[in-house]
């Protein structure tokens, strides 16, 4: 953890200057196990979509609790970088790969939608039923050093997706990649613009599930006007490609 966060549930006033973790907390854990802290050192800490600061171990309990006082930064960290993603619904192990990468690179939304070779059933997956997420989505958080966490929808179909972004994200450039009916790589088609475009611009990129888009699913995706693209000969692994398209995407942006 490249910054310790914490979110509003774990302070007990609304001050929040002050709280006590337990000794089977795994941040507790990583204090005093991996960063050695002893009372009164510093480390750095940040609040959940909010400011960083500086947080003082205070004191070790006899039970192995943790006390801890924070001061928190004036200024809120800048935005994320208007990238969304729309990925078709994979399996649970790669989903949580994708939430911390994607989070560490930095995106603003994340539509995992139900697909025609996606299956059903990872939608039940305690990933997204018991909240689990969330803590893969801090993990890459803290990872950039940023306390920024993108917005995540998980339970609607593609179609509600499309719907939901043609209206909240009219003007964003659209890029769905696929390995089939490509005619050029995503490289190539964001270099094909002689003008870098301003890194407040917004750029949606969807990538289908793991078995990828159907070809009624690929003419749903140009009727929501988006382009397609490839990146490359090779065949990646979802979460390598979502990697790489993003940080293309970011490059273009003038964010990398």
């Amino acid at each position: 953890m490249n910054l310790i966060l914490f979110t509003p549930d774990d302070f007990s006033t609304a001050s929040r200057d002050a709280v006590t973790l337990a000794k089977n907390d795994a941040r507790a854990a990583h204090i005093i196990g991996v960063l050695r802290r002893r009372p009164g050192d510093t480390f750095d800490a940040g609040l959940v979509n909010g400011p960083r600061g500086k947080g003082t171990l205070s004191g070790i309990a006899s039970d192995g609790a943790i006390s801890l006082a924070f001061a928190w930064d004036k200024t809120e960290p800048p935005p994320l970088p208007p990238v969304t993603l729309v990925i078709g619904l994979p399996r649970p192990q790669t989903a949580r790969k994708i939430l911390n990468e994607a989070t560490a690179l930095g995106v603003s939304e994340m539509h995992f939608a139900t697909t025609a070779r996606g299956e059903p059933s990872y939608a039940q997956s305690t990933l997204w039923t018991t909240g689990e997420y969330r803590r893969h989505l801090e993990a890459g958080a803290a990872q950039a050093f940023c306390t920024r966490i993108p917005r995540i929808e998980f339970s609607n179909t593609l179609d509600e997706t499309l719907a939901s972004l043609a209206r909240d994200r009219p003007s964003a450039r659209r890029v769905a990649l696929d390995n089939y009916e490509s005619p050029a790589s995503l490289g190539e088609l964001l270099s094909s613009h002689s003008a870098p475009r301003a890194p407040n611009s917004e750029f949606i990129l969807a990538l289908g599930s793991e078995r990828g888009w159907t070809a009624d699913e690929r003419d749903r995706l140009r009727a929501a006007h988006f382009a397609f693209a490839h990146l490359g000969p090779r065949v990646l692994r979802l979460e390598t490609a979502i990697v790489s398209a993003v940080a293309l995407a970011l490059a273009h942006m003038g964010r990398m």
